[in-house]
């Protein structure tokens, strides 16, 4: 499934450089979408994270998974933790950008949830501009790295994303795009999907052998 799903993203990814990697007007990144920045419910509240419904992801949530979507980190926060703190509800189909240590990892959320303070996330214009910003983000992160700044380590800022230069590209180009990759991304959640079934139901086997 790995391998399948590997090479289903590369092709997209090939079909976007194809696309527009030779553009030469440029844009900024907020031509299509918002970026967000997240935040930390103080741990010292314990009614910030117990029950908690709301997924909350850290970079380290990306880490720790090869996944292309997310839907949930090791905590959860509740919506007084949300309204109490700089965190933000991100819609579902929202690019999930680690802005430090390190920069570069990357997600799209399956569903609604919120990040820390270690995101930039991309939250798109329009639904259909999802796998395009997806591949765009892969595209400039060598340029966001150039432009971060921090002497422990690199950050990029909300004004530093900003002043990013993109491809200026047609609604025409991304909605031809997105007609041929969305049924692609859609396999890669559904074979992600089977994946995650599939390592509950050996878990499950292994606890009931093991007793």
């Amino acid at each position: 499934m790995l391998s399948t799903n590997t090479n289903l993203l590369e092709l997209t990814a090939l079909l976007w450089k194809n696309k527009f990697s030779l553009y030469n007007e440029t844009t900024t990144i907020e031509s299509y979408g918002e970026i967000i920045s997240g935040g930390t419910p103080s741990k010292k509240k314990i009614e910030y994270y117990i029950d908690g419904t709301i997924s909350w992801i850290t970079p380290k949530d990306l880490s720790n998974s090869d996944s292309l979507y997310i839907n949930k980190g090791a905590l959860n926060i509740t919506d007084i933790g949300l309204n109490q703190s700089s965190a933000k509800l991100l819609k579902k189909g929202t690019i999930l950008y680690s802005s430090r240590a390190p920069i570069g990892y990357i997600a799209i959320a399956a569903r609604e949830l919120s990040t820390n303070q270690g995101f930039k996330s991309i939250q798109p214009h329009k639904q259909k501009y999802t796998e395009f910003l997806y591949h765009l983000m892969k595209f400039i992160t060598p340029n966001i790295i150039n432009s971060a700044s921090g002497s422990t380590f690199k950050e990029i800022s909300i004004r530093g994303m900003e002043a990013i230069k993109v491809p200026k590209v047609s609604e025409k180009d991304i909605e031809s795009y997105h007609f041929i990759v969305k049924p692609l991304f859609d396999k890669i959640r559904l074979l992600e999907q089977e994946n995650i079934k599939l390592k509950k139901l050996k878990n499950a086997l292994l606890v009931k052998l093991l007793n």
